[in-house]
């Protein structure tokens, strides 16, 4: 099975320097991932007179205020969307978003409001629970509503409809029902980024500073985070640094922090499965045998520990202290290529100072093609939402080329601004705008830019669509202005180092990585009894998972794990994992047929 595709398009120059803004930094526990501007010609936003009416062309009424109740899998936050984007919906659509969090609340609340029948207005649930709220009637059907809008009507045919059809269990009629998140327009098999979603990530003047010595593997790794450690132990304004930081609260099917690091050695956890992990050959693993990438990472994590490399917050803190230490570069390791964008910054390129790939020589990536059919996550409307046609415009904009350009990368005249030759470029204040908190000025809404960011997280189309008007993808790294500003002392030092342009080349050079079709379709809904069996499992390998990498010796760690292997065996693992397989086999099939038919 050819598992090497096509880039997108040659980019160079890159390699992090630049702040990559609001999805990139924000949308990290789902997978990939900003802020964006006007349209060009119009007026200065954040006042009402800055937008016309959309409802003049629409004949929808704008004149009653709304608050859209947002169940959202995708969010960090919880509350009124408030700053610069909430007064960016007031003034325009006469709209306040009331966004519900799991990842704040907790599960539960998936479970209470799906039981009491109504889960919200606007949702951004995952696919296995679109598949089970359309049966149960708590989804609107938006064949109709979908049709009349400007700008989601074009993507439709090639990728709403297709998503759609293929749940055709519970959609036999083939309506469109939800549209799937983070949709790129590239194509199916085209892996456009610069940098694999996860890789090793270190800070290039604390590697230098110990002698950039070769990583050979995971031990190389873990000598030169101590030796880091010890050069590099506080920030210049005391703060403690670390090694490595982990946190709980994107626990999911399985410990998150060891998922993603699985992929480094070519294991990946499909979205919708919980037991198993899955390489480019189509080898199907299950996440407790002795031999699994599982097992490695959190042998790694355990050495780490005991090294005294692991961050000893990491069993009670949550994202939002992470990103804060990610922010004041107090951790040494990163993983998640959006995670360069809390302190990366041009300026800092221009020192030599950020954080950029370092790879390891034994690691062999697994990356998933843009996603041309999303990424696993949906965007639909409760059944019983009030006026559905001002939700559908509101997504509708949020997908127009202004709606793109505020959520990628704020506002024009603030954090952006046109060139001569019609296309975008950062300001200074743009650069930094996110890690500074930058205060807004009043007329677009005040308070700090990253406090008003959109809380929703989560776009329908993602920032890997070229904007009409620029010719350039909406994400800003991209851009052939940011590209010009990132030849910096960091980046070319970075290059000559690996005789690559970026890492992703580099990788694919070096026969590194696999890059597969991203893969987002329906792939069946748990029954009763395998739900309950999986969560009970899922609990006691995360619980497990914690404990074995905070054991106080190897004995400890290898009889937890004796003792996790039989006992999710009397949990009813085998029954989740031949539903996990099944589930895997289709991905492995559909692959195929991508990599046949490009």
């Amino acid at each position: 099975m050819r598992t090497h595709l096509k880039l997108g398009r040659k980019y160079t120059l890159l390699l992090g320097t630049t702040i990559l803004l609001v999805t990139t930094v924000l949308s990290g526990c789902s997978g990939n991932s900003n802020n964006a501007g006007p349209a060009a010609g119009t007026a200065e936003p954040g006042t009402p007179a800055q937008s016309s009416d959309p409802g003049t062309s629409t004949g929808i009424d704008h004149s009653k205020p709304l608050t859209i109740t947002v169940f959202d899998n995708a969010a960090n936050y919880q509350g009124e969307q408030t700053g610069w984007y909430g007064k960016l919906l007031k003034d325009k659509f006469n709209i306040t978003l009331n966004i519900l969090a799991p990842q704040v609340a907790g599960d539960q609340l998936y479970k209470t409001r799906s039981a009491s029948g109504d889960l919200g207005d606007l949702l951004i649930i995952e696919n296995s629970q679109l598949e089970e709220l359309i049966p149960a009637g708590m989804i609107m059907d938006l064949t109709d509503l979908i049709k009349n809008t400007e700008h989601l009507s074009k993507y439709v045919d090639n990728h709403f409809k297709p998503f759609n059809v293929a749940f055709e269990k519970q959609n036999p009629d083939g309506k469109i029902y939800a549209l799937p998140a983070f949709t790129a327009d590239t194509s199916p098999t085209t892996f456009s980024e610069e940098l694999p979603y996860s890789s090793p990530i270190l800070p290039w003047d604390y590697y230098k500073g110990i002698g950039a010595p070769k990583l050979n593997n995971l031990n190389d790794l873990m000598t030169a985070l101590k030796d880091m450690q010890a050069k590099y132990p506080k920030t210049p304004d005391g703060k403690p640094i670390v090694p490595i930081t982990l946190w709980k609260d994107w626990d999911g099917g399985s410990m998150e922090n060891v998922r993603w690091l699985s992929n480094w050695y070519g294991f990946e956890q499909p979205n919708g499965t919980t037991t198993i992990q899955l390489n480019a050959k189509g080898d199907i693993v299950p996440i407790v045998d002795d031999n699994s990438m599982y097992k490695k990472i959190l042998q790694f994590y355990y050495d780490a520990n005991k090294m005294g490399l692991v961050d000893p917050d990491s069993p009670s803190q949550d994202w939002n202290k992470v990103s804060e230490k990610l922010t004041n570069k107090q951790v040494m390791l990163l993983w998640y290529s959006w995670q360069r964008g809390f302190y990366n910054t041009i300026e800092r390129g221009n020192q030599g100072d950020g954080n950029v790939a370092v790879p390891i020589a034994d690691t062999h990536l697994i990356q998933n093609s843009d996603a041309y059919f999303g990424n696993g996550r949906v965007f639909a409307i409760g059944a019983k939402a009030k006026e559905p046609e001002r939700i559908m415009e509101l997504m509708d904009w949020m997908s127009s080329p202004e709606g793109l350009r505020y959520y990628t990368n704020g506002f024009e005249g603030f954090n952006y601004e046109k060139t001569p030759d019609g296309k975008f470029k950062l300001t200074e204040v743009g650069q930094t705008a996110f890690q500074e908190n930058t205060p807004v000025p009043d007329e677009y809404g005040g308070g700090g830019y990253q406090d008003g960011q959109s809380k929703v997280n989560s776009m329908i189309m993602s920032d890997f669509v070229v904007d009409p008007d620029t010719k350039e993808f909406y994400n800003s790294t991209y851009w052939a202005s940011t590209i010009e500003a990132n030849k910096t002392a960091l980046t070319t030092d970075w290059q000559k180092t690996y005789d690559a342009a970026t890492p992703t080349e580099y990788y694919q050079k070096n026969n590194m990585i696999d890059i597969v079709p991203n893969i987002n379709t329906s792939l069946g809904s748990d029954s009763s009894e395998v739900k309950n069996k999986r969560s009970q499992i899922s609990d006691y390998v995360k619980n497990t998972s914690w404990k074995m990498i905070f054991a106080k010796d190897q004995a400890e760690f290898d009889q937890l794990w004796t003792k996790l292997k039989s006992d999710v065996e009397g949990l009813g693992w085998n029954d989740v994992f031949a539903v996990d397989k099944e589930r895997a086999d289709k991905i492995v099939k559909m692959r195929a047929d991508a990599i046949a038919n490009k």
